[in-house]
């Protein structure tokens, strides 16, 4: 009765670059600050602590008439088997009729829609002259946070890496991050990368902070982050899930994708238990700013943080420009139920 289109990650890639993922968040975030998105709850389940969890995302893009869902899972101990840490897959449905639509890889536009969001997330609220980017974290995420940094922000001249728990891991990663970063379609050879087992220093000297990690306690302390810095918060996804020390939040001005879901399992929410700061300190949420219904940094020395969980509404836009673009092309395979 109905024919929908199934894409894997090696028909998705060559569909989506990391500019490509900006200007669909972008407009995600447009159409959620107008009125014309919903979320839907997550399920998150932990089946092994630090190991292996799963969170089934899902939402209805109103303006683009569709809704679907996401079902993604982090299996930490996949790399050593020759499998991707993240997998997943992207279901898409027209709104009208309820047709599926498409079945897609979700591993690779998980992967370049968040690096898309902490690169937006940069743009709209770090110093416009910002030079160095830190990147904590070494995992999937990182060449995607990089490209997506550079994307938003040429202005990037310096990459630092760091890994927390294994420093042989950053530079392992800046043997091969620049060409990873290409292959997402962004330029960076004006950028120079490197390594680092110091996060207090780097933090220092650092313009913008991307955390990409799975912790569960902090990672960067509040006296080692400078006036003026920007920090994309985006490994706190989770309940329980935290990255950065909470007055850092405190003393920022702060925005976040989604405000419930931020406070239900983002960057934030431990600072809320804690009573550090209530959820009176978000100033917004990033789509506010892509509209101009809010405004951002006020000064140079203003620290500011976005906690960007990641969305289903991202993914399934991202689905759909691929399907359209995989429709034009003649790519995929065609599955009729």
């Amino acid at each position: 009765m109905f024919e929908f289109k199934v894409l894997s990650q090696e028909d998705v890639a060559p569909l989506l670059d990391m500019a490509s993922a900006v200007e669909s968040n972008l407009g995600v975030y447009r159409q959620r600050a107008e009125g014309l998105t919903d979320t839907w709850p997550t399920v998150f389940n932990v089946f092994e602590e630090g190991r292996a969890d799963l969170d089934i995302k899902s939402g209805w893009l109103q303006g683009s008439r569709v809704f679907g869902h996401k079902t993604v899972g982090w299996y930490g101990e996949n790399p050593d088997k020759g499998l991707p840490a993240l997998v997943g897959l992207i279901c898409v449905y027209d709104e009208i009729t309820g047709a599926p639509l498409g079945v897609l890889d979700g591993t690779y536009i998980t992967g370049v829609r968040t690096g898309a969001a902490g690169g937006i997330g940069a743009k709209l609220l770090a110093r416009p002259d910002s030079r160095t980017l830190l990147i904590v974290g070494t995992g999937g995420q990182c060449a995607c946070q990089a490209a997506g940094v550079i994307c938003c922000m040429p202005s990037i001249e310096r990459v630092i890496v760091v890994n927390p728990h294994r420093p042989e891991a950053a530079y392992a990663k800046v043997a091969t991050i620049a060409d990873e970063v290409a292959a997402l379609g962004v330029d960076c050879a004006h950028v120079s990368f490197e390594a680092t087992d110091d996060r207090e220093h780097a933090c220092g000297e650092a313009d913008v902070i991307v955390t990409c990690t799975m912790s569960r306690k902090p990672l960067i302390e509040r006296s080692w982050v400078r006036p003026g810095t920007h920090l994309s918060c985006i490994g706190a996804d989770m309940e329980g899930k935290v990255e950065i020390d909470p007055t850092i939040v405190a003393d920022a001005l702060l925005f976040v994708d989604d405000t419930a879901h931020c406070i239900e399992a983002g960057e934030i929410e431990a600072g809320i238990k804690q009573g550090v700061f209530g959820p009176d300190h978000i100033a917004g949420e990033i789509g506010e700013l892509v509209t101009g219904a809010k405004q951002g940094r006020v000064s140079d020395e203003q620290i500011t943080v976005f906690d960007a969980t990641g969305m289903a509404l991202l993914d399934i836009a991202a689905a759909t420009k691929a399907l359209d673009l995989a429709a034009e092309r003649g790519v995929g395979q065609n599955v009729r139920i």
